[in-house]
């Protein structure tokens, strides 16, 4: 397993969007298509028995290979528009140059915006903004103003904003599609369907849990940081050094890659869904935090090893238990870190990643400095350290890892498992 390239973890900024309604949208249903006799015949049965038909019912009729190519492309079209609008606000008439315009900035800064947010470069001549864009580059523009930030720092949180809400809101319409799936037994491109006739209607509630979740999140980010200005305000400060210590770790799957191949798109999505969700609930429920997904690992950290240490063991049992999932193997490292763009840097990340490429399945490994600091904390004695022998290291060398174990069951009975 090799080492993350900084990326934003996809769904630290909040839940998920709920899945299109119970009733999927009217859009969907026969409004651009003439039901057939025998629907007719069906319809009026279902109501002499006190049940209309389902929108869906009429959906997989009109998304059959018989129905007119035009008729979907016509049906598509009105979905997009009406969630462009709602989801806008208004109609993209504006032009970039008319945008730099409304916001009151030069037009570079106009064009620095758009691609801070993360989105293709477009001709100053095409409509494609609206007067929401005006009003947030208006705003990022006065924060720069007032000096409140730089446009360096601006630009910054900008690619952190789009970056984010752009792996929420693809997470969200992911979830949502495969609900509609699995309740109505619709093929892939029936479910996009509902649940795109069904995004204007849940767009309030999205953007009302994005708040919340943002503001829960910044507040536990200000508690964190308010422990650290305590507990560090004491010690020297160097500028070269990084600025964080931190306990943090990485839990792999063993034979992904063989499993794979062996499975569907829907098994492969349980499988990768299942293992991303378990540790994620181990992970925060015991205290610590989901840096990022890599692949068919996750990198975690947390304030204090004896924390990082039952975090990776209680993965190991978990997943071992669980036979839907596969075994999984852990490293916990102690070291410093600096923190950028929502991802942690420094060696004790490499050391970390390659110490998790030596360990066997169902194993815990770590350096022998973390190994010497667990063994000085008053729990030392919830722990078994088991030398291992030397192992060589890509790009750091050669070093014997300790096989981590808990002492006894009682030892963690305070930690919170999968049910």
């Amino acid at each position: 397993m090799s080492q993350g390239t900084g990326r934003t973890p996809a769904s630290e900024t909040g839940g998920e969007m709920p899945p299109s309604p119970a009733s999927p949208p009217e859009t969907a249903s026969a409004e651009t298509t003439e039901p057939a006799p025998g629907e007719v015949a069906e319809t009026k049965a279902r109501r002499r028995r006190g049940r209309a038909p389902h929108p869906v019912d009429l959906l997989r009729h009109a998304t059959r290979d018989r129905a007119p190519k035009e008729r979907k492309k016509a049906r598509h079209r009105s979905s997009i528009e009406e969630a462009r609008e709602t989801l806008l606000g208004s109609r993209r008439d504006l032009t970039l140059t008319e945008l730099a315009e409304r916001a009151g900035v030069p037009i570079d800064m106009a064009r620095k915006f758009w691609r801070g947010m993360g989105f293709p470069n477009v001709q100053d001549d095409a409509r494609v903004f609206t007067e929401a864009d005006a009003e947030s580059l208006r705003g990022w523009h006065g924060m720069v103003e007032r000096g409140v930030i730089d446009e360096q720092t601006m630009l910054s949180l900008l690619r952190a904003l789009s970056y984010t809400v752009d792996q929420l809101t693809m997470w969200q319409v992911e979830a949502a599609v495969d609900y509609q799936e699995r309740r109505y037994d619709l093929d892939d491109i029936a479910a996009r369907i509902v649940v795109l006739n069904g995004l204007p209607k849940v767009a309030d509630f999205g953007i009302q849990q994005l708040e919340y979740a943002w503001r829960r999140r910044m507040v536990a980010v200000a508690e964190r940081l308010d422990n650290e200005i305590m507990q560090r305000s004491q010690e020297p400060q160097h500028r070269d050094v990084l600025p964080l210590p931190r306990a943090l770790g990485f839990v792999d799957m063993v034979a992904f890659t063989s499993r794979a191949r062996q499975l569907g798109s829907r098994g492969l999505a349980e499988l990768v869904q299942g293992f991303e969700f378990t540790a994620r609930d181990i992970i925060t429920a015991n205290g610590a935090r989901v840096v990022k997904t890599v692949g068919d690992a996750v990198l975690f950290i947390a304030d204090d090893l004896l924390t990082a240490a039952n975090v990776a063991l209680t993965m190991i049992e978990a997943m071992r238990s669980n036979p839907a999932l596969l075994p999984v193997r852990a490293s916990v490292v102690w070291g410093r870190v600096v923190s950028r763009s929502g991802d942690i840097f420094g060696p004790a990340v490499n050391l970390a990643s390659r110490l998790i490429d030596v360990a066997p399945k169902d194993t815990v490994y770590m350096d022998e400095s973390t190994g010497a600091m667990l063994a000085k904390h008053p729990r030392a004695g919830d722990f078994v350290q088991i030398q291992q022998q030397p192992a060589t290291l890509q790009g750091i060398g050669t070093i014997s890892p300790i096989e981590l174990r808990w002492a006894a069951p009682a030892a963690h009975t305070d930690l919170w498992f999968p049910s």
